[in-house]
């Protein structure tokens, strides 16, 4: 099964990383976030990536054509043109490189990579978002289910912490930041029939794949959640970045099920 993966956005809230690269290329670890993501589902056994490019396309299509040699130890002898490769770390990675044009709309992009999908069930994911999601419960789940759709529904924690006290103004139950209200969003990790292409119909390049088409999907009833209780965290501004780089140095980043 293929896993598509929007890696094309500008990434506007993250300029002080991303005007020099695209967001996925953004490091956590040493490592582009957009690899992570990749080692989430090589975990699982799904390691045939088809990547919607955009925003600095080249520069993700030179890190991969490269990636031998970002990976391992070598000796250059420039008088000779010579390049000695001691040590590769490769991934198992498959992996298809489609510019879907820069300022295409998520919508477009994935109408742009229709032919690589080969009328099969495929998985579609955000190029900046990390978890512990067991992949192989959520294919299981969306084929359980028969719907065209199945996106994986998170609870992000509260802003602030809840305190209870009684009218003495004496605390009685104090919780940092806990969950949210009860209230479940959408977290990207999707598994997608083929059969969703026609909510693409069109020019869509300006349309958000959120906004029209997975929301016709939900109102025709071919879409279900996955519920995830464990840990997510998009990388959406540099605070965000700072704390992924954080849990990683602390060997407390959960989402590395590899």
């Amino acid at each position: 099964m293929k896993v598509v993966i929007l890696a094309g956005g500008l990434g506007t809230r993250l300029m002080e990383e991303t005007e020099a690269r695209p967001k996925p290329m953004v490091e956590i670890g040493g490592k582009p976030i957009l690899w992570h993501i990749m080692k989430i589902y090589e975990a699982y056994g799904f390691n045939d990536f088809v990547l919607c490019l955009g925003y600095k396309a080249q520069s993700i299509k030179e890190y991969f054509l490269n990636y031998y040699l970002y990976n391992s130890d070598v000796t250059i002898e420039l008088e000779k043109n010579k390049v000695d490769v001691h040590f590769s770390n490769a991934e198992s990675f498959k992996v298809t490189l489609v510019d879907t044009g820069l300022t295409t709309n998520t919508a477009g992009r994935i109408k742009k990579i229709q032919k690589y999908i080969e009328n099969k069930t495929f998985m579609l994911t955000y190029g900046d978002g990390v978890g512990d999601v067991n992949i192989k419960d959520l294919v299981d789940y969306h084929k359980s289910h028969g719907k065209l759709a199945t996106l994986t529904s998170i609870q992000t924690p509260g802003r602030f912490g809840n305190i209870e006290m009684d009218e003495n103004g004496s605390v009685q139950h104090f919780v940092e930041k806990p969950q949210g209200d009860g209230m479940w969003i959408n977290g990207g990790f999707f598994v997608l029939e083929p059969g969703i292409f026609k909510y693409l119909d069109g020019d869509v390049d300006d349309v958000q794949w959120e906004k029209k088409p997975l929301k016709e999907i939900a109102e025709d009833g071919q879409l279900s959640a996955y519920k995830h209780p464990g840990f997510w965290k998009p990388m959406d501004a540099l605070r965000d970045r700072i704390e992924l780089e954080q849990l990683w140095n602390n060997g407390e980043a959960k989402w590395k099920i590899w």
